[in-house]
């Protein structure tokens, strides 16, 4: 008897909030299976979707070593368990597919033991595993795929993560370029330094961010998403990303940005239509510079990883 858990996509980031904000979408997502095994130990047994890009060692995959660490937790190394593990999103695609690996994992594994653990509980294990991937310790992509919503990383060192209130009909459209921009990439092309101004524009939207969602409102979330410090040196990363953006705020979004580190980039907009109407101009856009891309369209997902 196995258990099968879901994880979403995320999308890191959401523009203004670099490491400290995520927002979990709908679809795409991952799953993973954990059944009992009469060998002692942990192993991977499957995987698929992956395009052969995986390692099956424990410690060198992301959902492997997310549940080792929980199993260390409990004192359980010794315990024979065997994962599958399916992708369903692309990989370094921005939308946080080593993160839902991570979360789906000690998900199952935790049912499969009944460790009574809730999922914030299990977070500190995901974000373990997810930093193979990243080479970082950050939950803005484990946490809302792991616990839903639109997530707060006050402190990613203490994992003081805090769940905004998401306004009625807010939905986003994240268009997946077939384009690949790995997370360590991203992460070194950008420099240590911000300048002053920066940083207090850069503070007040997120701050603008935050508010309007407690205050349910949009316009203020509109004109917070503004990323004056990171986009700015990973959109040359994604070919016709300028481009795109305007596409989507041609049709009434919101705002727009990069997905993560990218190359998936998303718009938030008031409304499902609107989010339908930027997804198809964004694709468009991206057709123009000779980009194949996928649209998903989302509001934002409240539950977070899921027991199958």
């Amino acid at each position: 008897m196995g258990i099968k858990a879901f994880a979403p996509a995320s999308i890191g980031n959401i523009g203004v909030g670099f490491d400290i904000l995520g927002m979990a979408i709908e679809r795409p997502g991952d799953e993973v299976i954990a059944r009992p095994s009469g060998k002692p130990g942990l192993r991977i047994a499957r995987i698929t979707g992956h395009g052969g890009k995986l390692p099956y060692e424990v410690e060198k995959n992301t959902a492997g070593m997310a549940a080792l660490c929980l199993l260390e937790h409990l004192g359980e190394t010794g315990r024979g368990i065997e994962l599958e593990i399916h992708k369903k999103m692309p990989l370094g695609s921005g939308l946080g597919s080593s993160a839902a690996s991570a979360a789906a994992a000690v998900l199952a594994v935790s049912e499969l033991l009944r460790t009574g653990l809730s999922k914030r509980d299990l977070l500190p294990f995901a974000c373990a595993g997810e930093q193979v991937a990243s080479g970082s310790f950050h939950a803005d992509n484990v946490a809302p795929s792991l616990l839903g919503g639109i997530i707060l990383i006050r402190d990613n060192e203490t994992l003081d993560v805090h769940r905004l209130h998401a306004p009625r009909g807010l939905y986003a459209a994240v268009v997946y370029p077939h384009l690949e921009v790995l997370t360590k990439t991203a992460r070194a092309i950008l420099k240590p330094d911000v300048p002053l101004a920066d940083f207090v524009r850069q503070s007040a939207n997120v701050a603008g961010f935050v508010a309007g969602c407690f205050n349910g409102d949009v316009g203020l979330i509109g004109r917070s998403l503004r990323d004056v410090v990171i986009e700015p040196q990973r959109a040359g990363l994604i070919t016709g990303f300028y481009d795109v953006k305007d596409a989507a705020m041609a049709e009434g979004a919101l705002g727009c940005s990069i997905s993560g580190s990218g190359p998936s980039v998303f718009a938030l907009c008031a409304n499902s239509l609107t989010a339908e109407n930027a997804g198809q101009a964004m694709q468009r856009a991206f057709a123009r510079h000779g980009v194949e891309s996928q649209v998903f369209l989302s509001a934002v997902n409240q539950e977070g990883a899921q027991i199958q």
